[in-house]
This record gives structure tokens, C-alpha cells and sequence, in this order.
């Protein structure tokens, strides 16, 4: 008895292109508003683009110098906990 919620076959997807066969070109026009699409987003997102590299800056940091900065974490701590 087939189970009449699970489908036995899948349509496959319907694959479409603007090139109709012919060689994929931009034009230069779809080339400028890319351009301008491209500067208002990096605009728009300024401090979100300067926090995710600044992150990036720490995370190259931390990672190549992982032993070294996990004994300097441990000395701060152990410092910190001294003090109180």
C-alpha cells in the first residue's frame, strides 16, 4: 500500500537562461548598475564590513599564536583572581 503523503517521484527543477545557447555576455550597462548596486551595499554596511574585519584581524592573531595567547589568557586570569 503506498503511503499517499510521501511522493515516490520528484519533479526536477526547471532549469532556465537569459543566453538561450548563445555566449554569456554582460553588457556594459548590467556592468554600472552592478557597480552602483555594489557601492550603495558596502555604503550602507560600513561599520558592520570595518567590525567583521577588525574580527577577522583578531581571530588571524589569536589563531596563529594560539599557545602563546592561551598562557597569556591563563597569567591575566590568575592575576585577576590574585588581585581579589
Amino acid at each position: 500500500m503506498r503511503n499517499p503523503i510521501i511522493p515516490t517521484a520528484f519533479a526536477a527543477p526547471n532549469w532556465s537562461t537569459s543566453s538561450f545557447g548563445d555566449a554569456t555576455e554582460t553588457s556594459p550597462m548590467e556592468l554600472a548598475a552592478l557597480s552602483d548596486h555594489l557601492s550603495l551595499c558596502q555604503g550602507a554596511n560600513r561599520r558592520l564590513t570595518y567590525l567583521q574585519y577588525v574580527g577577522e584581524i583578531l581571530h588571524r592573531f589569536v589563531a596563529t599564536r594560539f599557545v602563546t595567547t592561551l598562557a597569556l589568557a591563563t597569567l591575566v586570569i590568575g592575576a585577576g583572581l590574585l588581585a581579589l
